[in-house]
């Protein structure tokens, strides 16, 4: 009678499932998609992009800035107008100017600011701008 309890004890042992290191990999494929993620800030408001005939697909770490139809300047949803924005990308770009920044803007927008704009991201040391238009 003891030789049986004693076999079923085992039994037990040798059928239990050691999860730990499974538990191990997903805490550290976790940890690598969280590191991988791309975070990328957008402007915060909607904006109607022309069509163009030929387009691009830009990287996806980028810095987003958009000017809407009444002209006005966004970057991380909040309305920063052609005098702050230069001091909001050049704070972005510290340390690496080969960061592209794209600017959307709405095809309502006026030109001269969209050009004023592209000024104000030059002289904050960008050296890739980019127009986003509809593919």
């Amino acid at each position: 009678m003891m030789k049986n309890k004693k076999s079923h004890s085992a039994g037990d042992a040798a059928g239990d499932i050691n999860i730990s290191p499974l538990i191990d990999m997903v805490f550290i494929l976790l940890i690598f998609f969280i590191v991988t993620t791309v975070f990328v800030k957008e402007p915060g408001v909607e904006i109607q992009k022309p069509s163009a005939i030929n387009s691009l697909d830009l990287p996806k770490n980028c810095v987003l800035i958009a000017v809407t139809d009444q002209n006005n300047i966004f970057y991380g949803g909040r309305d920063y107008g052609l005098g702050g924005i230069r001091s909001q990308v050049r704070r972005v770009l510290a340390g690496n100017e080969d960061y592209p920044v794209i600017i959307q803007a709405d095809q309502n927008a006026q030109a001269g600011t969209v050009v004023r704009l592209v000024d104000e991201c030059k002289l904050a040391k960008a050296r890739r701008i980019y127009v986003s238009t509809l593919n």
